[in-house]
């Protein structure tokens, strides 16, 4: 009878994550090559990702580099086909990598940027997830992880071309945990709050929204972004083995708040 605490363990199990050279991508990546994953750090630049991957490797955790923009067709497939010629299977996949080029109202945004937005935090990941399905379908399941944001769930300010892409991730996932449940394919949705990154630089930069934010919400601070990586870590691995369709939330009580 195993244990539970070794339903956690992600040996012989292969991840990949995008968007991974830095910030909460990162912490995901190394959280999941300390719980004995094999790790492709995936990101626009090679020199990046090498350089996390090195880390990894120095400090005994099994991890290799593969640059990919998740916006390019070529290189999404390029990825895939890379990540089985290095280990031969997937089991994780952990959408992460997304942009949000624009600050301000609806009413002022060109459609060149809806068009970009929705290319890099909507379309890549459901046509990378399609890439990744058949080899997790093969291997007998497996699980995806999409990152997604309380403003997925809950309109922000200026924010809102991003809080569309946001949402529509939330229903690619259910769709995916829907269709591919029968595969083993389990497919869940992490929503944070406010993480202290270079992503969102802008708003945690700002004091007073800042000040006004803490105010706000339960626990009163911004997060680190290693306290999203438990989360993903459970839905990774078999401790989460019934856990599909599912919208979680990491958000110091954002969502509750008033």
């Amino acid at each position: 009878m195993s244990t539970i605490k070794s339903k956690f363990d992600l040996t012989g199990k292969v991840a990949i994550v995008t968007g991974s050279s830095k910030g909460i991508g990162l912490s995901i990546a190394k959280g999941l090559a300390e719980h004995g994953a094999k790790v492709v750090v995936s990101s626009r630049k090679q020199e990046a990702v090498d350089a996390v991957a090195e880390e990894f490797k120095s400090k005994d955790m099994e991890a290799v580099g593969i640059a990919c923009h998740i916006g390019d067709s070529e290189q999404r497939k390029s990825l895939v086909e890379k990540t089985l010629a290095e280990y031969g299977r997937i089991d994780i996949l952990v959408n992460n990598a997304a942009i949000n080029p624009f600050y301000g109202p609806l009413e002022v945004t060109g459609e060149e940027v809806f068009d970009k937005i929705m290319d890099v935090n909507v379309k890549a990941p459901w046509l990378l997830s399609n890439l990744v399905q058949p080899v997790m379908k093969e291997n007998g399941g497996g699980s995806i992880i999409n990152i997604s944001s309380v403003e997925g769930v809950h309109p922000g300010f200026r924010l809102g071309l991003y809080s569309m892409t946001k949402a529509a991730l939330i229903m690619l996932t259910k769709n995916q945990a829907k269709e591919w449940g029968r595969y083993g394919i389990r497919s869940n949705v992490v929503c944070p709050g406010l993480i202290k990154t270079k992503f969102s630089q802008s708003l945690w930069s700002d004091e007073k929204l800042v000040g006004m934010y803490n105010n706000n919400i339960p626990l009163g601070r911004v997060a680190d972004p290693d306290e999203m990586a438990g989360l993903v870590m459970l839905l990774a691995s078999d401790a989460g083995s019934y856990m599909t369709g599912g919208v979680y939330t990491a958000d110091g009580g954002y969502l509750i708040s008033g």
